[in-house]
């Protein structure tokens, strides 16, 4: 639904803002979901079509519950004037209006619990921290693709300007410290956090980042939309612990303390590499002789056997192979089957094989 200033010369004597709200009165709108009604208010190429809302028209807007303002580029001394007209409002989008600054409202709108702010150019954190003065009551704030750089505000502070915030989206925004993360940790109810796609995780596994982030904010029960079970909080916590062994004391976080009263000081995990083996030294032994040789577990008995015919002097054909295992109880193998792996027998070194010539 469009709605144009210019053609509201209307005869029959009523106000444009009459109109307005005839026009967009939750009685007519079709957009409706979940308990109570939703206002949305399309783009069109003027801006907003709400320039102002007088009074006399509130009542059409009683009950109202959501409001999407996507794309309409409504100021904020626009958003404050709606705002005012909708006691019972408690979701806001205003995704897309290239804003820069938050202008702060002399009024709190204390119903507010969710608000979409995505794809602003919002970079200063004073702006921000309007917000929460604005909205008091918010439960989720949702600031992807910003370009927030830091979160400058004291634990205190952030505790009382969100006290009730409970998830926060920050994909795609410009932080690139730590201590930035910590001060999450500050919002008393904090249960979720989206994170994807900030500059201060680029040079992270993918593994580095969740067990990082999950040992860090203690509180919080969801990260990036998948839920974290105590199992993963403990490794994830653990993981900590010894990814700062190593460093200097001066660079080592205070989450790092705090784990280790909790866990102890952990040893580094050993290293097992559980890689196939590439190649064995074996003896071989022919005759009365013995040689030490470097053979490839990566090739068959037949690959084999031709290595060995320079050692043996025997051909391939006049050859039979067998494989002492020094742990195996039964003896030397013969090693009949020419397309048989070397690494299916689980060579080590050391192991012997002996090589007999053909009875004519």
């Amino acid at each position: 639904m469009e709605f144009q200033e210019g053609n509201m010369d209307q005869p029959s004597g009523r106000s444009f803002m009459q109109v307005l709200c005839e026009k967009y009165s939750p009685e007519n709108f079709p957009y409706r979901r979940g308990p109570g009604m939703g206002v949305h208010v399309p783009a069109t190429p003027q801006g907003s079509p709400m320039k102002v809302l007088e009074r006399t028209c509130a009542g059409s807007f009683a009950g109202v519950r959501k409001l999407v303002l996507n794309n309409s580029k409504a100021s904020w001394e626009t958003v404050h004037t709606i705002l005012q007209e909708l006691p019972d409002l408690e979701e806001l989008f205003l995704c897309l209006n290239d804003y820069e600054t938050v202008s702060c409202s002399s009024v709190c709108c204390q119903s507010l619990k969710l608000l979409h702010i995505t794809d602003n150019n919002l970079q200063d954190w004073t702006e921000i921290r309007k917000l929460g003065i604005m909205f008091p009551s918010l439960d989720t704030l949702v600031l992807a693709n910003n370009h927030l750089t830091t979160i400058e505000e004291s634990n205190e502070s952030l505790a009382r300007l969100f006290p009730n915030l409970r998830s926060i989206s920050l994909h795609r925004s410009g932080l690139h410290c730590w201590e930035d993360i910590d001060k999450l940790n500050s919002f008393p109810k904090l249960e979720e956090v989206r994170l994807l796609g900030i500059p201060l995780l680029q040079s992270y596994t993918t593994e580095e980042r969740r067990k990082l982030l999950i040992a860090r904010l203690p509180s919080i029960i969801k990260l990036n939309g998948s839920v974290i079970t105590d199992g993963e909080r403990e490794d994830s916590e653990r993981f900590f612990i010894r990814y700062y062994l190593d460093f200097p004391p001066e660079e080592v976080p205070f989450r790092y303390h705090e784990l280790v009263t909790k866990y102890g000081k952990l040893e580094p995990l050993a290293v097992v590499d559980l890689r196939p083996r590439s190649s064995a030294k074996v003896e071989v032994h022919f005759k009365d002789k013995v040689e030490e040789i470097s053979i490839r577990l990566d090739q068959t008995v037949a690959e084999l056997k031709k290595q060995l015919k320079t050692v043996v002097h025997l051909s391939t054909s006049n050859m039979l192979l067998y494989y002492f295992d020094h742990e195996a109880p039964f003896g030397p193998e013969e090693m009949k089957y020419n397309s048989r792996a070397l690494h299916s027998y689980g060579i080590q070194d050391g192991d012997k094989f002996f090589v007999e010539p053909k009875s004519k």
